[in-house]
């Protein structure tokens, strides 16, 4: 066995595992107890998918892949960045909800 058959054996070991992650960080993702826990999952997809896509760039041998991983990196932390500032808009409102009894100027 040469080096780079070995490289080539723990890169696929690495795709297979990676794989195995995302199914468990997608169940959380869906099955999350609260909304925080959710965008956590969310991000750890983002980071994973593009490690997965590293990982696939090198076996396969083609360089555009690492570019569409920067690309999907990107436009992951951006819909977390989204994710966040929705999740806290929510999370102030109802804590506004709660401090005012209920009663919200826009009943009126």
């Amino acid at each position: 066995m040469t080096v780079d058959q070995a490289y080539r054996i723990l890169y696929v070991i690495a795709a297979a595992v990676i794989g195995g992650l995302l199914v468990f960080v997608f169940l959380r993702t869906v099955l999350g107890p609260r909304i925080a826990d959710r965008v956590v999952a969310v991000n750890l997809t983002g980071t994973l998918v593009t490690l997965l896509i590293c990982v696939l760039a090198y076996l396969m041998a083609e360089d555009y892949l690492v570019d569409i991983s920067l690309i999907y990196t990107t436009l992951s932390f951006l819909a977390v960045v989204l994710l966040t500032k929705i999740y806290m808009g929510v999370y102030r409102q109802k804590r506004h909800q709660e401090k005012t009894g209920g009663e919200d100027a826009h009943d009126a």
